[in-house]
Order: C-alpha cells, then structure tokens, then sequence
C-alpha cells in the first residue's frame, strides 16, 4: 500500500476537468434545436403553457443536455477512482466485460463496476452488473486464480446503509473512496482541486451555452411562435406526427 500525494490528485484533476469541458463544449457544438426538441416531452411542457419562447428553450436546452453532460462527468470520476487505486494499492483498469477496475487488497482481489450514484439504474441494469461480475469470476476462477474474489458496485457519490447486496458490495461515497484509497477523508479532499480547475474552464462552457441558447431562442421564434405567441399544435405536430 502507498499513500497517495495530493499534489497527484491536483495534476490529475486539471488534465481531467479540462478533458471534461471539451467535451461538455464539443457536445453543445453539435446540437441543434430540431434535434432537442425532437426527443423533449412537449406533452408535459404544454400542460403548463406559462413559458415564454427563451423560458421554454432554456427549459428544453436543460433537459436534453444535463444527462449528456452526467456521463462526460462520470467518465472523468472514473477515471479519477482508477487512478487513486493504482497509486494506493497497484489497480488498474479491468479486460472484463462491464467491470472498470480490478486490484488486491488484504490477499482479495476486487472487481469493481463503478457509478456515479446510488440511484444509477433500473432492476434489468442492475441484474447485467451481476451477470458481468459472475462471469469475469468465472473466467479468473477458470484461469486457475484461488484467491477470494469479492464484486463491489463503487458510486462516487451518496450513502448506502445496506452494502451486503448478496451477489455483490455497495460501497458509496465515503465509503467506496476509503475503499480504493485507505483515506477516509479522500472524499472530502477530492472537492477542492476540483473546484478549484472547474473555475478556470467553467467561464468558457457558460460562454458556449449562452451563445447556442440565444441562437436556438432566435430559431425558435421564427419557427414555432405566431405574433409572439407559441403555436403548440405546430410544435407538437413536429414532435410528434407522422412522416
């Protein structure tokens, strides 16, 4: 076991958090307002029908990137749990179908599937995870490898009170990040290196998103809006009616 320096975890989080605007701002570059508002549940939106074209856009803008812009984030967070591991206890990336990191810790070697959250997936999702953990213990088991093999399902961030999951562990939050680091404050520490790059690539991604919310308003309005009124039935008809 090594310790890990917070000088590594600072040079790693701005390679990280830089790679993760590029691509928030590469994303919003290949929008289009056809394609949000294809995909939006105007059904829902029009039971209100309190918004103003930039309300509803903004609205819709929202909606469409904010899962876009989870998974870019989720990415980087692996990443970043990959890295800690190597450098603490030799991990590394897994071969393995559906598993992000192995690495041995107290003569047990670990499989790890890692989420952001608690909450990341339905029952069928849940049940591929399992699925994915038994067969990378086949093969090892396969392989000859005796040791103890124990699956954990890692979320960076939340708490469960009830990690004995049967088939597997869940570890989230503090505890999934003592677990890869042997610190028990590491999830704490984490926050502040990367607020601290977030703020010098943040300036750029609101400048992006400004820009294409006002250049979506403006398509909006000369498309969907009759005397500064939004025609619902031609959005809807866009949305949702037959080629």
């Amino acid at each position: 076991m090594s310790v890990l320096i917070p000088e590594e975890i600072a040079v790693f989080a701005e390679q990280g958090i830089e790679e993760f605007y590029q691509h928030c701002i590469e994303s919003l570059r290949c929008l289009s307002l056809p394609e949000i508002l294809a995909n939006a549940n105007l059904y829902l939106l029009a039971s209100r029908q309190s918004y103003s074209a930039g309300d509803l856009v903004q609205t819709l803008l929202a909606h469409y990137f904010a899962p876009r812009e989870e998974h870019f984030f989720e990415q980087f967070l692996k990443e970043l749990a990959i890295f800690v591991c190597s450098r603490v206890f030799g991990g590394r990336k897994s071969a393995a179908e559906g598993i992000d990191l192995e690495f041995e810790r107290d003569g047990t070697l670990y499989l790890v599937s890692i989420k952001s959250g608690p909450n990341w997936g339905n029952s069928s999702q849940v049940k591929r995870m399992v699925e994915n953990f038994k067969k990378a213990q086949r093969i090892l088991r396969t392989s000859g490898n005796q040791q103890p093999i124990v699956a954990v399902n890692g979320c960076c961030y939340g708490k469960d009170n009830q990690p004995d999951k049967g088939d597997y562990r869940k570890l989230c939050g503090q505890a999934f990040w003592e677990f890869i680091s042997g610190n028990h404050q590491l999830y704490v520490e984490i926050i502040q290196p990367l607020g601290h790059q977030a703020k010098q690539h943040n300036d750029a991604f609101q400048a992006e998103y400004a820009r294409l919310l006002n250049l979506f308003t403006q398509e909006f309005l000369q498309e969907f809006c009759t005397n500064g009124q939004i025609d619902w039935p031609k959005l809807v008809q866009f949305n949702s009616a037959k080629n």
